[in-house]
């Protein structure tokens, strides 16, 4: 695809995006940038992305009637999901009928969109080192695993995850027997559909977990080419990103085996149901290191929120690389300077809120904001970001925190 058209008119190349939050909204704007027709679907009005496209329709996303006479109505060159929680078998219907392409897949959107598709294909299709884990259907299940009852332990500490969340929700560790009802409740309360399933991961002792995003882009010959963008460091806090840097330091055969892992799994999700490897676009896969040693852990067939650092360190920050690698167009992976961002929480439930101590923040040397225009805050919902950019990243670190925490929202 790399004839464009003109928004709004009968030549327009239109993007559907499914999930129009922080993400969605830099994705639709790098789009536009390229005048590219842009549609931002969620599931409630006035989503972040909702507010910058050129068409906004709210539907539930998960129901197949809702999605395919959607994307009957509107046509799109392509569908783009943004998030887990969607009709993924119809995205494979209507993209086997040729009705409309799906980024990277439909078949990746269906395996990604839970973690035991892509746990599965990662540890026992692909061979990719992974945490032991087990999948639970019940809290006595769960207490089974961990004790290894008909089968290894998985022990303790391990780590409770729904198979199907985002952003951490329902995320817990557990340390002891005392913390197992609580971890069951918590996952059952924050997954995005109550299929009352689990993953229970054994615990890795690893010295960091960073981000390799990782791009599928046709080349100059129109293969389809693999392109990866410096190592992000992040820290999460019950499975939330928090803040995150990039560059990240690796022993070079821990880079190297990242990468290996990385496209590896990207090289499958890539597939289509045709088995053939057509998946363009970036993808995020979270990865646990120590020393010399890699764990896959999760991967998103889409920008990833740690990725967010990439507005103030790369060239073409994780947004622009989405855009333009799903069009068929040239990517320019560079890092541009180090940097960091720090995320900016809600810290009070309520509607349309007011945010105090913008010019204070953006005081601090060398920093940026996002705020994401969300219509509703809560206490640890994430409502912006700040990033900064230094030669030294430690400073960059310092300052986003820094500038993240004098952003006050509150009650107007």
């Amino acid at each position: 695809m790399t004839t464009l058209g003109t928004p709004l008119s009968p030549h327009a190349t239109k993007v559907m995006l499914l999930g129009s939050g922080e993400l969605g909204k830099e994705v639709l704007i790098a789009l536009q940038r390229l005048g590219v027709e842009t549609i931002a679907v969620d599931r409630y009005d006035n989503a972040p992305g909702q507010q910058v496209a050129h068409h906004a329709r709210t539907i539930t996303m998960s129901d197949p009637a809702q999605l395919k006479s959607l994307i009957e109505a509107e046509r799109p060159a392509l569908v783009v999901p943004e998030i887990e929680a969607i009709a993924t078998p119809m995205l494979e219907e209507l993209e086997a009928a040729g009705t409309v392409r799906v980024v990277p897949t439909a078949r990746a959107a269906r395996l990604t969109m839970d973690r035991e598709g892509i746990r599965r294909l990662a540890a026992e299709t692909l061979g990719l080192p992974t945490s032991p884990y087990k999948f639970c259907d019940s809290l006595t299940e769960l207490q089974a695993a961990i004790d290894g009852v008909g089968g290894p332990a998985i022990g303790y500490p391990c780590v409770v995850k729904p198979v199907m969340s985002s952003s951490g929700k329902g995320q817990s560790k557990i340390d002891g027997p005392a913390d197992v009802q609580k971890a069951w409740d918590y996952a059952m309360a924050g997954g995005r559909v109550s299929h009352g399933r689990v993953i229970v991961e054994g615990f890795i002792d690893f010295d960091y977990e960073i981000t390799q995003l990782t791009v599928r882009a046709r080349g100059a010959d129109g293969r389809i080419e693999t392109h990866f963008c410096d190592p992000i460091g992040h820290v999460q806090v019950s499975g939330d990103y928090v803040e995150s840097w990039q560059p990240h330091p690796m022993d070079p055969k821990a880079l190297a085996a990242s990468r290996h892992i990385a496209k590896t799994v990207t090289d499958n999700l890539g597939l289509g149901h045709d088995g053939q490897p057509g998946g363009l676009g970036l993808f995020g896969v979270e990865l646990f290191v120590k020393g010399e040693q890699v764990w896959f852990s999760e991967v998103s067939p889409r920008p990833h929120d740690t990725g967010l650092v990439t507005l103030t360190t790369q060239v073409q920050s994780e947004f622009e690389l989405h855009a333009r690698a799903i069009l068929g167009l040239p990517v320019n992976t560079k890092l541009k300077n180090p940097g960091a961002s720090a995320v900016i929480y809600g810290g009070v439930d309520a509607t349309g809120v007011v945010f105090d101590g913008v010019a204070d923040a953006l005081r601090v040397p060398n920093t940026d904001l996002r705020l994401f225009g969300k219509p509703e805050s809560f206490v640890k919902r994430r409502m912006g970001v700040a990033l900064a950019f230094d030669a030294d990243v430690q400073v960059a670190r310092s300052r986003a925190k820094e500038a993240a925490a004098l952003v006050k929202p509150r009650v107007a």
